[in-house]
């Protein structure tokens, strides 16, 4: 088998990843809601889940090639919903967010070349490599010196493994359907019955009613979240996917932003430092 290799990340798709970053990291600031962290990661997986809904009647049901990847991806998006909640339990969202984010596309990366036969060029693997050693030198050292607990750290890994699989597993199963807008609709719709079953089985009906009084955040974190995945499954489509898997991760900036003009949070000058060269490493992945 000879390995497939795709042109340069093009301008469009470029900018609509940039976007979708935005979008993601915005739906995770969200999760702050007030409301404990599974329920609020539960919350917008939810409203997204009623979004999709409405909007199934305009796409097509998936081929029979997407279904394997679909009902994987529904499972493994529950697995990473779960243990993002139990991340942001033990540890501080300015380093949890950028160690989640920050190893799924070196994992993604490898895989799509040992496995996937999906090569990006040399520029665009120094492209990944700047990108996830920035951030997690913003998770190690950017944080303060408050240091993450173990059950934080164990959590956001295994959030990052889920990443990295859901990652792959979508970016095929789009490409598999030749329709990437439907199959992140049907997924969404999926993963928000399961999450609200999930919710369910484990705390009772009663807790499906707590979260129905916050459902105007429900549904804005889960448009931001549906927007920004869809953009992403789409981009997959267009481009390698260890390359939009890690341009994506830019997210890490646009939490540094938020957190520093909404939320507060300190703008500390070695978080400058590893912000430029997370944009070296976004720089490369454009070029490359």
């Amino acid at each position: 088998m000879s390995h497939r290799r795709f042109r340069p990340v093009s301008a469009h798709v470029f900018a609509i990843v940039l976007c979708a970053a935005a979008l993601h990291a915005g739906w995770n600031a969200l999760v702050r809601v007030g409301l404990d962290r599974l329920l609020a990661v539960t919350l917008i997986q939810v409203g997204a889940g009623i979004l999709a809904l409405v909007m199934l009647p305009t796409v097509s049901v998936p081929v029979a090639a997407a279904w394997p990847w679909l009902l994987l991806s529904a499972v493994l998006h529950v697995g990473y919903n779960v243990f993002l909640a139990r991340a942001y339990a033990s540890g501080d969202f300015g380093q949890v967010y950028p160690i989640a984010r920050g190893s799924a596309p070196l994992i993604v990366a490898l895989v799509g070349l040992m496995a996937l036969w999906d090569q990006p060029s040399l520029t665009g693997y120094v492209g990944v490599m700047l990108l996830t050693g920035g951030i997690w030198w913003m998770a190690v050292r950017g944080a303060g010196s408050k240091n993450l607990p173990r059950a934080g750290l164990t959590s956001a890994l295994v959030t990052s493994a889920f990443i990295a699989s859901y990652t792959l597993s979508d970016g095929l199963g789009a490409r598999a359907n030749h329709d990437a807008i439907g199959y992140v609709f049907w997924l969404f719709a999926l993963n928000g019955l399961c999450m609200g079953l999930l919710l369910w089985a484990m705390r009772g009906r009663q807790t499906l009613a707590a979260i129905a009084g916050h459902y105007r955040v429900g549904l804005l974190g889960g448009a931001m979240s549906m927007a920004a995945y869809g953009a992403t499954i789409w981009a997959m489509s267009q481009a390698p996917i260890a390359l939009v898997a890690a341009l994506r991760e830019s997210s890490v900036l646009f939490a540094l932003a938020i957190s520093s003009l909404f939320l507060g949070e300190r703008l500390s000058r070695q978080r400058l430092v590893v912000g430029v060269i997370i944009l070296c490493g976004v720089a490369l992945l454009r070029l490359g």
